[in-house]
């Protein structure tokens, strides 16, 4: 974990203890999904594990759950060098190749059945960015070029079919044939309009990944737009909470905050603008990094037990449930901002974030995260372990950043 060289003793040596302790979670997490997910009889992954850590065998198989189980292997690989880990990614690789491409329309399937046929045969925006992201990890640390190929030919579609070009930003979704949807929601929380936050933010982060890997001058053009799109479009200056939703002219369509989302959001914008190596553009995003960051602290954790809520609107907290990935991505983002303003206040906050995961989300018993810790004071069994949404992803990248990145 890299730490400001200011910072006083007694916060590094805290900041180091959350180091040590995420770097034993990491291989938990890591062992849980290495020994539980792999399908020897339909190939891949399994689909789904539910909150009671019972396996659903022929449980369909969704495309962000192996585009994200593909990066983590990636990613734990590239830093860790460990053959299993490898073995893995390639195995998640072969099978996002095989199964869920597209051969004939290209792009990525949303949906599996269990034995790998096509159930949800569109192309969610969403989804060929996990995937561009995948691959590119995955070429990172194989070299295998089909892999970086197939992430440039996934770039390719999005820009020719979702870029709009006229007012700026990326459409939501398409049918297999790439022609529009009446019904573009990612899922059935999610409001049906043109263009979201949710969608543009994984396409950053996509593209960050495949410029690093390439540093091609069209996925730069792609990826500068959007970062400035970011800081001009969907940061609400006045607030410094994240604009959800939009329609096709950038008419904001939604008043509600997702702190989870805020804070993911901060540290992506600087990962964004360090990959591009544009001084004011890094200034910029740092700038806004930490107004977030202080927004979300301020508005979105729970000062009894330091977590994060996962949404507000107009009326105040609509959802006090504070599920696993607001979590994860609340260590990274107050991490950011503590090494961008070294105020103390970030780094209690990590600290707290870290505390709150290791006592009301870790299942000691059966591995792996609970979905959430519920206002009741209980840990959500009723959502997955794993499954289309509960994948190794902000878990595992939140450990692999605290431990890995210098």
């Amino acid at each position: 974990m890299h730490l400001r060289s200011d910072l006083p003793a007694a916060t590094r040596e805290a900041l180091q203890r959350i180091e040590s302790a995420a770097s034993v979670e990491l291989r938990n997490i890591l062992g849980w999904w290495a020994h539980r997910m792999p399908d020897p009889e339909g190939g891949g992954f399994y689909g789904r594990i539910d909150g009671d850590g019972r396996l659903h065998a022929q449980a369909d198989k969704g495309v962000i759950l192996n585009a994200r189980i593909l990066w983590t292997f990636s990613a734990a690989a590239l830093r860790s060098e460990l053959a299993e880990y490898q073995e893995l990614a390639e195995r998640a690789f072969l099978y996002l190749l095989r199964h869920f491409r597209d051969e004939r329309e290209g792009g990525f399937y949303w949906m599996l059945d269990w034995q790998g046929r096509p159930v949800q045969p569109k192309k969610q925006i969403y989804a060929q960015a996990f995937a561009i992201y995948a691959l590119a990890e995955y070429y990172r640390l194989s070299g295998n070029r089909e892999a970086l190929e197939r992430a440039y030919e996934t770039f390719r579609l999005i820009e020719q079919n979702s870029r709009d070009k006229a007012r700026g930003g990326y459409f939501e979704a398409f049918s297999r044939d790439w022609s529009p949807l009446a019904d573009q929601r990612l899922s059935d929380k999610d409001a049906n309009e043109a263009k979201t936050m949710n969608t543009h933010l994984h396409v950053l982060e996509a593209y960050t990944t495949l410029f690093r890997a390439g540093l091609n001058r069209e996925v730069r053009e792609a990826l500068d737009t959007l970062t400035r799109l970011f800081l001009e479009k969907f940061v609400d200056p006045a607030t410094s909470h994240l604009r959800l939703f939009f329609d096709e002219n950038w008419v904001s369509k939604s008043g509600l905050i997702s702190f989870g989302h805020d804070i993911e959001t901060a540290w992506l914008l600087c990962d964004a603008a360090e990959a591009l190596g544009d001084p004011e553009l890094l200034k910029d995003a740092r700038r806004v990094a930490v107004q977030i960051a202080d927004r979300t602290l301020i508005s979105g954790v729970d000062p009894a037990d330091g977590g994060l809520w996962n949404e507000a609107g107009s009326q105040g907290l609509s959802d006090r449930n504070k599920d696993w990935w607001p979590q994860a991505e609340a260590v990274i983002g107050f991490l950011n901002a503590l090494n961008i303003s070294g105020e103390q206040r970030f780094a209690d906050a990590a600290v707290r974030s870290w505390a709150f995961i290791d006592r009301y989300l870790l299942d000691r018993k059966n591995g792996e995260w609970f979905w959430a810790y519920k206002t009741d004071g209980t840990p959500d069994r009723t959502n997955d372990k794993a499954g289309p949404w509960k994948c190794p992803y902000h878990n595992a990248r939140a450990c692999l950043k605290i431990v890995f990145d210098r």
